[in-house]
């Protein structure tokens, strides 16, 4: 037997709804820019290693295995991502001091040097997208999708 629903609950469901399909929307977008991104920055660099390049510049050298746990992807793809990086120049392999079995990845300065032409680019097609828009709402986006992707996490 299913219940009924009250007035309250076809509110959430509507709510959720409508999270959803703007979700839906801004991946699609996101996954194209991402695309468009890692062409700017080389030719012949795949959407999905965009990302590993945002994480490297933000958080400084990092083992393979981290970066395969953060992004939730298993060491085989993030060794195959690595190495068309590193064969692009991008990225470079560095004994881990730590652990001789292990390497660390980072920029290279090529890598670097062509992220940051992008990134800033990208930060400026977003100031002129969000012109019109208070620095209180950017600050308020910005917080609640780095709420969602916390909880995300978790």
């Amino acid at each position: 037997m299913q219940e009924s629903r009250t007035g309250n609950d076809a509110e959430v469901d509507e709510e959720f709804l409508a999270l959803e399909r703007e979700l839906a929307v801004f991946l699609r977008r996101a996954r194209a820019s991402s695309g468009e991104m890692a062409r700017e920055v080389h030719p012949e660099l795949e959407p999905a290693a965009y990302g590993l390049l945002v994480r490297l510049e933000e958080a400084g050298t990092q083992r393979a295995t981290e970066l395969a746990a953060y992004f939730g992807v298993g060491k085989a793809t993030m060794s195959r991502q690595l190495r068309a990086l590193a064969d692009l120049g991008l990225v470079a392999r560095d004994p881990d001091p730590a652990d001789g079995r292990a390497s660390l990845v980072r920029l290279t300065d090529e890598g670097r040097g062509r992220f940051r032409r992008v990134r800033d680019a990208r930060r400026a097609r977003y100031v002129r997208k969000l012109a019109g828009w208070d620095r209180a709402e950017v600050a308020e986006l910005a917080r609640l999708l780095h709420q969602l992707n916390t909880s995300a996490e978790s």
